[in-house]
């Protein structure tokens, strides 16, 4: 397997272990916040999810450097 492709997946089962635990060990405190996300606006989410990857891509390039 390509050294990018292995990198890639593994970010993705990364992402799956938090995302699962997140649900596994407050799942009542996961739903509020879904709820409770369902009431901001669209442009809103949007930035935050702009910032999000911006945040996660210079992360990236200073651990890659």
């Amino acid at each position: 397997m390509a050294s990018g492709l292995g990198d890639v997946l593994t970010a993705l089962g990364l992402l799956l272990v938090i995302e699962g635990l997140t649900f596994a060990a407050a799942p009542e405190r996961a739903k509020r916040a879904l709820a409770a996300l369902l009431l901001q606006p669209a442009g809103l989410l949007r930035a935050v999810g702009v910032a999000a990857m911006l945040a996660g891509v210079v992360l990236v390039w200073v651990v890659r450097r």
